[in-house]
Parts: C-alpha cells; sequence; structure tokens
C-alpha cells in the first residue's frame, strides 16, 4: 500500500544530534561526541568537517563549538514572528514597570519556546532563558496563546503531549485544562498558579493579529505572595494587555 509518509534521512538525524551535543556542552571533542551518540569517530568527523566547511561549527584545537551563524538564523527566525527591537522594548519596559521577570513566548511543535526575556529590579532568579522550551498546559504563556487557538489546534497539541505534573498544582488531566482555558478565554489572561515552579505564580496575555491569529503571548512572574489576585486584577493585567497591544499594533502595520 502506497503511503505518502516523506523519507527519513538518518545522516541528517545524526548530523542535528551532534548540533544538540554542542548546544548541550558548549565545545566538545570528536571522542566526546562519539560516545554520547554511540557512533563511529570517523562518522561524527566526516559529519563536524562538513559543518565546519558550511561555517555552522567552528574548530578549536580538538574541539568543536556551534558558531555566530545561528545567531543570526536565530535573529531571523525571531523577526518573522514579531518585531524584535519592539518585543524587546515592551518586555524591558514591562519588567521595569512591574519589577517583576518578563517573558515573550512563541508556540512550536506544541511547546512554547522563551524568545525575550527581562528582569526588573525585584525579580527573582528564574532558569528560563532565551531559546528554552517549556510544556504549553502548565505556564502561562502557553495557557494564553492554547486559549486563542481554534478548539480543535489546542485539542491537538494537549493530545500529543503529555501533561505531566511539574508541581502538585499542575492540570494534568485534559478536560481540566479546557476548563481552565475557557476561563482565560473569557477573562483575557490567563494564570499559573505555582503550576509550573513552586511559590511563582503568573499571568499571561495573548499577542495576535487578524491576519496570522495568536502569534505569541506575554507573562509577568512573581513570588505568590506579590502576585496577588488584587495585584493581577488592578495593576498587572491592564500594564501587561498595554504592552501586548502595542506588539500587535506595530505587527500590523510594520
Amino acid at each position: 500500500m502506497p503511503t505518502n509518509t516523506p523519507r527519513k534521512i538518518e545522516a541528517v538525524r545524526k548530523t542535528c544530534r551532534i548540533i544538540d551535543i554542542l548546544q548541550e556542552r558548549g565545545e566538545a571533542g570528536i571522542t566526546e561526541i562519539s560516545e554520547a551518540m554511540d557512533f563511529s569517530k570517523s562518522a561524527v568527523h566526516g559529519h563536524l568537517a562538513t559543518l565546519e566547511d558550511e561555517g555552522l561549527v567552528v574548530k578549536d584545537g580538538h574541539s568543536y563549538y556551534l558558531s555566530l551563524r545561528f545567531v543570526d538564523i536565530a535573529e531571523s527566525i525571531k523577526e518573522q514572528i514579531a518585531k524584535r527591537e519592539i518585543v524587546r522594548e515592551q518586555v524591558r519596559t514591562l519588567a521595569e514597570e512591574t519589577g517583576e521577570v518578563v517573558h515573550f513566548g512563541a508556540e512550536e511543535n506544541g511547546q512554547v519556546v522563551y524568545l525575550a526575556k527581562s528582569k526588573g529590579d525585584s525579580a527573582v532568579e528564574t532558569a528560563s532563558k532565551v531559546g528554552k522550551r517549556m510544556p504549553m498546559h502548565s505556564t502561562s504563556l502557553g495557557k494564553a496563546i492554547l486559549s486563542e487557538l481554534p478548539r480543535e489546534d489546542a485539542e491537538q497539541i494537549i493530545e500529543q503531549h503529555d501533561l505531566t505534573a511539574r508541581t502538585e498544582h499542575t492540570l494534568t488531566e485534559p478536560d481540566e485544562l479546557l476548563v481552565e482555558l475557557d476561563e482565560t478565554r473569557d477573562r483575557g489572561y490567563s494564570i499559573d498558579d505555582e503550576e509550573n515552579i513552586p511559590g511563582v505564580r503568573c499571568i499571561g496575555m495573548a499577542v495576535s493579529d487578524p491576519d496570522r491569529g495568536v502569534f505569541g503571548a506575554l507573562s509577568i512572574s512573581a513570588p505568590s505572595q506579590r502576585m496577588s489576585e488584587e495585584r493581577i486584577q488592578d495593576d498587572l493585567s491592564e500594564k501587561v494587555a498595554q504592552a501586548a497591544n502595542v506588539i500587535e499594533v506595530n505587527s500590523m502595520y510594520s
């Protein structure tokens, strides 16, 4: 029976794994990569030599590391999602105004990818960083985006990804999460109530435009004791809505 499933290229898969290893470790030698992949040294060397020839890795003695071409690639991709200078400016301004940690992220393959981050004067330290991927079901960014997607798209993402409990407060049942998404859509912002990091609450809001629909989200994170319902409703929800509006308007007319 014929199938429309495309043929996978194993050599490309191995190259991608080498890139992942170099990203994780910063730099690595042929032996180290070979052992991590259970792949022959000669084959690893061939992949690395090709990547070096294409300007994607740099060789320093016996070690290799990713080249700065990836910075250019990353910035180009972020620019396709939203005007990066506007996003950075609004993330920075929101962090300064609130004193907290502010993120901008977008959905890719059913996960949230952080694209911008800024810390205010009172911000708590978090492990988040630009480029990091996080689950959608446990983050305010993810829930904000899911709430604005067409229902069938949101249900498909929920079905395809395990709703892993990251804390004791994480919603792990699809039906409960769908109810939460309805509530998020009604009030206009999402809440991560210590569902991703113990002791940290977050408010999130989707960012969209008429042509693309939702293309990202903004969030503010703070210790639960500072992130009261009153502060969210009376202060933070308005501030994050203003920042989201600025990004949306610039996205439409850029």
